[in-house]
């Protein structure tokens, strides 16, 4: 009996751009059989079928067939295979400014079917959310990290001496004079001479010998 993948989606909306009026729909199953995957989608819905293979794990069948909740354009849709899921990019046919209220047609619990919040924004702030989506992720995994020049920080590897900042001019001695300046007279002198105490460090005085009584 086949088994339900986990599906993610999420989705974006305008009454002009149609290439910013999509549904974002990821498979999220990995180690798919390229060979096995079999993806067909029409203007009302999407089926899919795939195998999953693991060393040493038999393989599994996953399958799922969905209506969707308003026509797409399946000639302008888009799909693409990785090594962790199935990403697909639906066209909505209908250019609208607001969004489905949900992806299926009807209204079923569905519970393989979740909300993609790594690409979802509210409808009243996409504009201010650039499209940048990398699915296979760079700098060893980090979205969003893809484009940081790591060079820089060369010479700060344990924060040892803070080696990096060598060729900033930086002179500390005169940046602690200058902290100590603002800070009202400067930093006291410290002294390696012995400090005097007030206490007797031999203890109490020796009681006094009482005289005798007449």
């Amino acid at each position: 009996m086949s088994k339900h993948p986990e599906v993610l989606w999420a989705q974006r909306s305008s009454t002009s751009t149609p290439e910013k009026n999509i549904i974002y729909l990821t498979v999220n199953l990995p180690n798919i059989v390229e060979a096995s995957l079999e993806y067909k989608l029409t203007s009302t819905g999407l089926s899919f079928k795939a195998t999953t293979s693991t060393a040493g794990v038999e393989q599994t069948e996953y399958a799922f067939g969905l209506d969707l909740y308003a026509e797409v354009d399946e000639e302008k849709s888009t799909s693409r295979l990785t090594s962790r899921s199935l990403v697909v990019v639906l066209r909505k046919k209908e250019l609208n400014s607001e969004y489905w209220p949900r992806l299926t047609k009807e209204k079923l619990k569905t519970p393989y079917i979740k909300t993609d919040f790594g690409k979802w924004v509210d409808e009243d702030d996409q504009d201010g959310n650039p499209e940048k989506f990398d699915d296979d992720m760079g700098a060893g995994g980090i979205p969003g990290m893809d484009g940081l020049d790591m060079g820089g920080m060369g010479g700060m590897g344990g924060l040892g001496g803070m080696g990096g900042m060598g060729g900033s001019g930086m002179d500390f001695s005169k940046m602690m004079e200058q902290a100590g300046g603002n800070l009202g007279g400067g930093f006291a002198p410290v002294s390696n001479d012995p400090v005097e105490s007030d206490s007797d460090e031999d203890g109490p005085p020796p009681l006094e010998e009482a005289e005798p009584t007449q």
